[in-house]
């Protein structure tokens, strides 16, 4: 009952707006991090030989280079973070007759005049990191206002009819109003905050007020001044707020770089190599537990993909992919691994097991070497290690509450998405499961990776057998079961669903032809040698390059020849019928391949298929069958179907036969090959 509460409790502070915002606003940001990032790396890359190349190169034109994207990236962070706030905001709000162009003007006007922007020594570096904090109030709170007043003033504005006002002008200037009572507003405030309070800009007042926060006890930068500093920034990361960024004023007045003159045991050094190991929360600690113990296959494939840029400190990818933002089971390791970091690495400077820090380190450089060159010993190195380990061992325990929680979270709700995929299956065809934002998107966003991992090995085939009237077996289906280890038997649409929208659905279907012809001695010892094997192959897939390609391997190493293997077309999008696409039709009938139809009826696409003569088999629709004794109109179209398909000489299939009453009104009706439960559901070959 407890955990319920509290996961309730924590679901409605997600659904807040504020919080919202701030999580969707840093995750739109997180590319210009990495790029960033990664150019600060190729800049700092600590091997001699390497900085000897980039400086020497073309006169230092690559430094040149990396420095440039690293300015247009880092050097202006926080205008970055403003215009994402605000298309956040807006969009989160999804008022589409409010033009989000009004919000973001609004929100970086108002950020460079609350930064400052008339000051004589406004420069770059007043718009990076450390600017953060007023990035994401000044998005928020203008953006806020800003859709308050547009929503006041739309019920009276007024249209221009020249020749060039079109809509796109209009609406541009139906945001003028309120841009402009904001922009004023801000102006008016962030004047009577330089009044007041005797500052330069609203920005300045931030910077001072976090200042003081560590004024007490002097400019002298102690154990619990550092203690707090850890704590304060991770707090801040916890809510999504970007706390090394936000904090980096007082770093720069507390906590001061060696190489700025920085000495003694606290310096910026101290915290980038021995507290903040792969990122806020010491998240390297975080990786390794996970990519070691954790049971749950989409956090390792989460862990696998973030551990290249968090062997640099880079953990965005890890902070907002698992989410550690707001999530209430990581609070406590979160917070406790830097703080435990700090006091181990504290008191073994301190002390002197561990000599103290004396070179400048780049904040991206891994662990292990950037131990070894702060302290210019390999018992900085050490030091790390340990720390590590203390780390994952924090991280550990609550590692596996998430597997177990994940566990019993997809327990509840997996049959809550199996109905809701099977009431919308026909509606989601053109829909990806995997964008949306809820549950069910969790869910398939999970399945996709769990089904790749799958496709080799958990996977197999069930066959499910076709009969003529006489009740002779004729043919069978290979259709692919996967076997989850904790939902059992997936639904089969779901697993071509799931195949399409992790972009190997091609494989797949591979995956299956290739399994179905190495079993097929096996199908005719069971069923004899005459019999058909029939394979799905999506309408999407079937004349693409790369699967004639396959078939045409597959042909040269084994003729498919006089084999009797067919394919079904499934029409998961409709097959266009130009002349590559009857090319490639032509081509696998060439190689000795049958063609069916798949959910045959009498619309105007599947007619549009006959017409060239390609395919053998006609598969009706099981809706026809299912739907003979409660419609005529089944029985009609069934019996129209039929004469058709006599016509040019094509075999008709009925799906979906499960009684007897069905399969003698089919043979009255002239339709002589059934599949269906009446006979067999798909089962293994065994």
């Amino acid at each position: 009952m407890k955990e319920r509460k509290s996961t309730g409790f924590t679901g409605k502070i997600e659904q807040l707006t504020v919080v919202r915002v701030v999580r969707s606003g840093m995750t739109n940001i997180i590319p210009v991090i990495i790029v960033g990032a990664f150019a600060l790396i190729l800049n700092c890359f600590p091997v001699d030989a390497y900085q000897e190349f980039i400086q020497s190169f073309a006169d230092g034109f690559l430094v040149n280079l990396f420095n440039i994207v690293n300015t247009a990236t880092f050097g202006v962070l926080s205008v970055y973070m403003t215009l994402s706030i605000s298309f956040a905001y807006m969009k989160i709000k999804a008022d589409p007759d409010a033009p989000l162009g009004g919000a973001v003007v609004a929100s970086m006007i108002s950020f460079f005049i609350l930064a400052g922007a008339n000051l004589e020594d406004f420069g770059i570096a007043k718009m990076g990191p450390k600017s953060m904090f007023l990035a994401i109030i000044t998005g928020l709170g203008v953006s806020a206002l800003y859709l308050r007043l547009y929503r006041m003033f739309r019920r009276r504005r007024h249209y221009l009819y020249t020749t060039g006002a079109d809509r796109e002008f209009n609406r541009m200037l139906s945001t003028m109003p309120a841009i402009a009572i904001v922009v004023m507003a801000v102006a008016l405030l962030n004047a009577l905050i330089i009044r007041v309070f005797d500052v330069d800009s609203f920005r300045e007042l931030l910077v001072n007020a976090f200042n003081a926060l560590f004024s007490i006890g002097g400019e002298s930068a102690g154990f619990f001044k550092g203690f707090f500093f850890v704590l304060l920034s991770s707090v801040l990361w916890f809510f999504g707020i970007h706390g090394s960024d936000t904090l980096e004023e007082v770093m720069q007045t507390y906590f001061v770089p060696v190489s700025n003159g920085g000495s003694g045991i606290l310096t910026k050094e101290f915290f980038d190599c021995f507290v903040l190991m792969g990122g806020c929360g010491a998240a390297i600690c975080l990786l390794i537990a996970i990519l070691i113990f954790s049971k749950n296959r989409a956090r390792k494939r989460l862990g696998i993909t973030a551990a290249f840029p968090m062997i640099f400190n880079i953990n965005e990818l890890m902070v907002f992919g698992l989410p550690i933002i707001l999530n209430p089971i990581m609070l406590i390791p979160f917070l406790a691994v830097p703080l435990v970091c700090f006091t181990v690495a504290y008191i073994a400077i301190s002390t002197g097991i561990v000599p103290q820090i004396t070179s400048s380190v780049d904040w991206t450089t891994p662990i292990i070497l950037g131990g070894f060159k702060a302290t210019e010993s390999v018992a900085g190195s050490l030091l790390q290690v340990f720390n590590v380990i203390l780390g994952v061992l924090i991280y550990l325990p609550f590692v596996r509450i998430l597997d177990r929680r994940s566990e019993e979270s997809a327990k509840r709700g997996f049959d809550d998405f199996i109905t809701f995929f099977k009431q919308n299956e026909q509606d989601l065809v053109g829909v990806r499961l995997s964008e949306r934002g809820d549950i069910y998107g969790d869910f398939a966003k999970g399945l996709i990776v769990e089904f790749r991992h799958d496709l080799e090995k958990r996977l197999k085939l069930f066959y499910q057998p076709q009969y003529s009237y006489d009740g002779k077996c004729v043919g069978v289906e290979a259709l692919l079961r996967w076997e989850h280890p904790a939902h059992g038997m997936i639904y089969p649409p779901l697993l071509v669903k799931l195949a399409e929208e992790g972009s190997f659905l091609a494989e797949f279907e591979e995956t299956v032809l290739r399994r179905a012809i190495s079993e097929r001695p096996k199908v005719i010892e069971r069923f004899g040698e005459g019999v058909k094997l029939s394979v799905n192959v999506t309408g999407t897939t079937v004349v693409t390059p790369r699967f004639m390609q396959f078939c045409r391997q597959l042909n040269e190493s084994e003729p498919f020849a006089g084999k009797n293997i067919c394919f079904e077309v499934t029409e998961q999008a409709t097959l266009s019928f130009n002349d590559d696409t009857i090319a490639a039709l032509r081509e696998l009938k060439a190689m000795g391949l049958m063609l069916a139809i798949d959910d045959f009826s009498m619309g105007q696409t599947s007619i549009h298929y006959l017409k060239d003569s390609l395919f053998d088999i006609i598969k009706l629709d099981g809706s026809l069958v299912r739907g003979m004794f409660e419609h005529l109109n089944s029985r009609e179209i069934i019996s129209s179907i039929v004469s058709l398909a006599e016509s040019i000489n094509l075999t008709v299939l009925a799906e979906y036969v499960e009684t007897e009453e069905q399969k003698e009104m089919l043979h009255e009706i002239g339709c002589d090959c059934y599949q269906g439960y009446l006979y067999s559901p798909a089962v293994s070959l065994e």
